[in-house]
């Protein structure tokens, strides 16, 4: 009995998830954002989130000129979906729209080269790839058991290494890339204007101002304090209600 009132719920909960969501792309057609806004919101109060859920959320915000709301929600989305250029080209275009401008120092060196190996897919599909290899690799195994000509088992053999490597390698990216999801912690300014402090403390001087939009990255929590980091490498502490963080 509690096990058809679970479905039962379930069932409900993602019938007016999906309502919801129906919802608030008819209510952005007609030019009604504030109210589309609402209705996809509605939706992640049921704890249903996609990223085309939030893709939507930041047009919304965006058609309402809203900076912070909608560069949040595009960066949301790119987490659920980071290979979705048209999530990436919109995050552009309202990032256009910051006051702030912050370069990003570019890393170098061989920590440069594996992250942009590693980065070229999510650790989930490193995760698959792993598997196709581990799948490869039984196949050939059993091409070698089976095989009596020794040319074959040469050709098997030679496949079973080269298919251990890239399988070593596809688990080691998987790792290192779900390694760096867990650890960044990025955040979006949504105060309008906000002091970022040498210390952790009212009374310390401003080392620099930003504004709303603007990423950074959380590098550590002190109270009520944050200490950030700008992709240019500049650290500083900003008070923790000033920044939302993206995960």
């Amino acid at each position: 009995m509690k096990n058809i009132v679970y479905i039962f719920l379930l069932i409900t909960q993602v019938f007016f998830a999906q309502n919801g969501f129906e919802k608030g792309n008819a209510l952005y057609e007609k030019g009604k954002y504030e109210q589309a806004i609402a209705a996809y919101e509605s939706v992640l109060k049921s704890d249903k989130h996609s990223a085309e859920l939030y893709f939507n959320l930041g047009n919304s915000y965006y058609k309402l000129n809203k900076v912070a709301p909608s560069i949040y929600n595009y960066e949301k989305a790119l987490v659920l979906n980071p290979n979705d250029s048209e999530i990436a080209n919109n995050l552009k275009f309202a990032q256009k729209l910051t006051i702030d401008e912050v370069k990003v120092v570019p890393k170098v060196g061989f920590a440069k080269l594996l992250r942009d190996f590693t980065a070229i897919y999510h650790y989930n599909t490193w995760a698959w790839i792993a598997v196709a290899f581990a799948i490869l690799f039984l196949g050939f195994f059993i091409g070698y058991y089976f095989s009596h000509s020794a040319l074959f088992k040469r050709i098997f053999f030679f496949g079973m290494f080269v298919l251990v490597s890239l399988l070593l390698i596809s688990v080691s990216a998987a790792i290192f890339e779900k390694s760096h999801f867990e650890n960044e912690r990025p955040a979006i300014i949504f105060a309008e204007i906000t002091e970022v402090k040498g210390e952790p403390q009212k009374a310390s001087p401003a080392t620099l101002i930003l504004h709303e939009g603007t990423k950074v990255y959380v590098k550590q929590v002190l109270g009520n304090w944050k200490k950030i980091q700008l992709t240019d490498g500049t650290e500083g502490w900003i008070e923790s209600s000033t920044i939302k963080e993206v995960k």
